[in-house]
């Protein structure tokens, strides 16, 4: 379609094309409205989760993991470099064809999409500049969803092209002998875990004092097991002073705490960096104050348990607004909206239960309390906790040769429902959800180790250790 230099009237505007608002866009234009969705790249169709994050990233696990299996069973296999170039090839073709199927979810819908920048000129007007044009968008109904964005620290040398994020290291021109993974957050573990499976010498840098820690101590130190066995190498309590390219690699100059309690200088050189210290909102350049939005200290825009801005009839969904970074967050705030906008404006944020999953090989999934923040919230805590390999019920785990991890269940003594859960284990990214569903339902431990299960099935693993 042909879009000119004039001002143009919607019903509902999204401004950023991640899983809420595009699914927002087409339910709205499905119903008879005129909508619009902004987009600053035709790249990012689909959002941050399709093109450059959650689908990619396990893309890229997932076939390094089949090739690495496969690469042991056969008498001449690939070389690593040469797994992780198919990996890379495996993924950019399945990029290519979700961005382009959610393109067509959208603009089949009879939604019009404007790609360039937009920047909030008045409440509910927003100027969108484009390589075609510059446009002035009106609409009632205003969406927030650009999503968050990689933080970037202070650190001279952070500009080095041998220090990339987390979209960079899927674009590697070859695969590195030696890797600094500066971060111990799921994206930092999930990039080392993968790439030392392939051979390449893995450290993670962290400033937090141990491993996982985030974690149950007892689920973290399993964790740490698992990764060191693979290759990876910890270095904790970390401070890191800069990043000086050297040659074909980058020195990573950091200061770690003595026994003695004094700091002293290190440094490690490797071929390339991994920043992965956590994402901010993306608000930058929105124009937030001139349309009278208010935000936070991190710059994500506030919002109320119904996902509604300050400024009447605007609201902010995904990890604009500062919540959980999870695409199925994003695609529960859409439910929010929605039923703000066309249904009964009860359901609401208040209350979630939000399983998580860290994909490490086997994945660490986790949701509720933990044990210590269980007894601090006052809590009478019976644990059930058995290592993977002893749990006779789950053969699972050993016919496919993967039987390392922990299941461990926090339970209310005095009721016997469940609190909390950290599974690491494989298949735990499809068992988490089925607790979560427990916990939210108010089921007892008892009840799920008292369900039926398929056989030969990792969630046979509830019958033996909530017995």
């Amino acid at each position: 379609m042909s879009l000119d230099e004039t001002t143009k009237n919607y019903d509902a505007l999204v401004v950023g094309w991640g899983k809420a608002g595009k699914t927002i866009a087409q339910k709205l234009a499905l119903r008879g409205q005129k909508v619009a969705l902004v987009e600053a790249s035709p790249a990012m169709y689909g959002g941050t989760c399709i093109n450059i994050a959650c689908v990619p990233t396990k893309k890229l696990i997932v076939e390094v993991e089949q090739a690495l299996a496969a690469k042991a069973r056969e008498a001449e296999a690939s070389s690593d470099a040469a797994i992780f170039a198919g990996a890379q090839k495996a993924r950019n073709a399945l990029i290519e064809k979700l961005n382009n199927a959610n393109y067509h979810m959208v603009a089949d819908k009879g939604v019009d999409i404007y790609d360039g920048t937009g920047e909030f000129v008045g409440p509910k007007t927003v100027r969108v500049n484009g390589e075609q044009g510059t446009w002035l968008l009106t609409a009632d109904t205003i969406i927030i969803n650009t999503g968050a964005r990689p933080v970037v620290p202070p650190i001279p040398g952070v500009d080095s092209k041998r220090v990339v994020d987390s979209t960079g290291i899927q674009f590697l021109p070859t695969l590195p002998g030696r890797l600094a993974v500066v971060g111990g957050g799921p994206i930092g573990l999930e990039y080392a875990d993968m790439f030392a499976q392939l051979g390449v010498e893995v450290t993670v840098i962290d400033a937090a004092p141990v491993p996982f820690t985030r974690f149950d101590a007892d689920v973290a130190s399993v964790a740490t097991d698992i990764l060191v066995k693979h290759g990876v190498q910890f270095v904790n309590g970390a401070k890191v002073a800069s990043f000086v390219e050297s040659g074909d690699g980058v020195v990573v100059n950091y200061s770690l705490a003595t026994p003695a309690g004094e700091m002293e200088n290190q440094e490690l050189a490797v071929d390339y960096v991994l920043l992965a210290i956590g994402r901010r909102p993306a608000t930058d350049g929105l124009g937030l104050e001139t349309a009278g939005i208010a935000t936070g200290a991190r710059g994500e825009v506030v919002v109320d348990e119904f996902c509604r801005t300050n400024v009447p009839g605007v609201f902010a969904v995904g990890d604009v607004n500062g919540g959980p970074q999870f695409t199925y967050i994003s695609f529960d705030d859409h439910r929010v909206v929605m039923d703000q906008l066309v249904g009964s404006g009860k359901r609401s944020t208040a209350g979630r239960i939000i399983p998580t999953s860290t994909f490490i090989n086997p994945p660490l999934s986790t949701v509720g309390l933990g044990e210590q923040a269980a007894r601090e919230a006052g809590y009478e805590v019976r644990v059930a906790s058995k290592p993977v390999a002893a749990i006779a019920a789950m053969p699972r785990p050993k016919i496919v040769g993967n039987p390392d991890g922990v299941i461990k269940f926090v339970i209310d003594a005095a009721t016997d429902r469940i609190l909390g859960a950290s599974l690491l284990v494989i298949d735990s990214q499809e068992l988490i959800n089925l607790v979560a569903l427990a916990i939210k339902q108010g089921l007892t431990a008892a009840d799920l180790a008292g369900a039926i299960y398929t056989h030969p099935s990792s969630s046979e693993a509830f019958n033996e250790v909530l017995a």
